[in-house]
């Protein structure tokens, strides 16, 4: 018996609902959205089905009205619920009973949030508001016939970064594989690449911003992972929003809530220490941890909190700062674009200085 494709419907109202679309102008939003016109549920649309955790974080944004702030602090089955509608073909606009249909592999899912009403009454006006300019999908990717993984490779570890800049302009796949670069075992290369992802997705955000906000959002994502080794991703994270904060800086609170991971602290330091560098206003609540990092048992903790909080500027930890400087446990730092050996020591009395140095 053959089973006919169903239009898709809210799964929390029923109603029929409309093809996701996406905005004229988009920060983080990268996914293709929707809400439904009965009730006000967010949804969106991830086209492979592998990415549902970037399209979840894009809806409950979305849901929130780009409140960052409200969108972090909401728990799960308190102040939301969500749900999954798999095999959802965007071409036909249909639920279709297999994942192969009219000689096409469906692969689509559209993920569902909803605000409960304290929260979805503070949002839900704006966000229809914003969901009425909306666009139908025109978008297309970016291919240049130059393009390969070799010479992308070739590029970065040959720190050639204008012709990697011009290559990645013209075809989205060079951020993606500076990506999966990062999972070298040279350190000093994956160094180089998470400074590269940083200057690459400056220039790439100018004509391609989606491109740029759901790599980052696949970074975080991966060191969320369970189970799963950072490799990079958070110190590429940090990079790229302090490269780019202005379009970026949204994904600071996301970035920051890996404060509670131990086993990450060097990684996230840095990343911290470096948008620090550039805009401390984004990372300032990140302060008391780092304050905290300072009597951490790996220098190289200690290392990047000094340097860290010397870029966020808050005299308060002068004191503290002052009893590393005897510290002389040696580190590695990247900084001004190369590698550098440093000492705890040398650190906190730089950062000293520069928090002493009168704005």
């Amino acid at each position: 018996m053959q089973v006919t494709p169903e239009e898709p419907r809210c799964p929390f109202c029923y109603h029929k609902i409309e093809q996701p679309k996406e905005l004229p102008s988009r920060k983080i939003v990268e996914f293709p959205v929707g809400v439904c016109e009965h009730c006000g549920v967010v949804y969106v649309y991830d086209a492979t089905g592998h990415n549902m955790g970037s399209a979840f974080i894009e809806a409950i944004l979305f849901a929130c009205n780009d409140d960052d702030s409200l969108a972090f602090s909401l728990s799960y089955g308190d102040d939301y619920t969500d749900a999954i509608v798999g095999n959802y073909d965007i071409i036909t606009h249909t639920i279709v009973p297999e994942k192969v249909y009219n000689e096409r592999y469906v692969r689509g899912a559209l993920i569902f949030v909803k605000l409960f009403d304290e929260f979805r009454k503070v949002t839900e006006q704006q966000v229809r508001e914003k969901s009425k300019k909306m666009l139908p999908i025109t978008k297309n990717r970016l291919r240049s016939e130059t393009f390969s993984k070799e010479l992308v490779r070739q590029y970065a570890s040959e720190n050639r970064r204008e012709e990697l800049i011009a290559l990645a302009e013209e075809d989205t796949r060079v951020m993606n594989e500076l990506k999966r670069m990062l999972y070298t075992t040279d350190e000093s290369l994956r160094w180089q690449v998470i400074d590269m992802l940083g200057e690459v997705g400056n220039k790439v955000s100018a004509k391609r911003p989606d491109i740029v906000s759901k790599l980052l959002s696949n970074l975080l994502q991966s060191a969320a992972a369970p189970g799963a080794s950072a490799w990079g991703s958070l110190e590429a994270a940090g990079a790229m929003i302090s490269a780019t904060p202005d379009l970026l800086g949204e994904f600071s609170p996301a970035l920051l809530s890996f404060l509670q991971h131990q086993d990450l602290r060097k990684e996230l330091t840095w990343a911290i220490g470096k948008i620090a560098s550039v805009r401390p206003d984004l990372v300032r609540y990140a302060f008391r941890a780092l304050w905290s990092f300072l009597g951490d048992t790996d220098p190289t903790v200690r290392g990047y909190a000094a340097w860290a909080l010397g870029n966020i500027g808050y005299a308060d930890v002068i004191e503290d700062l002052k009893k590393l400087e005897t510290d002389d446990e040696r580190l590695l730092l990247f900084r001004d674009g190369r590698l550098e050996e440093a000492t705890v020591a040398l650190l906190s009395k730089e950062s000293i200085k520069k928090i002493n140095k009168p704005q």
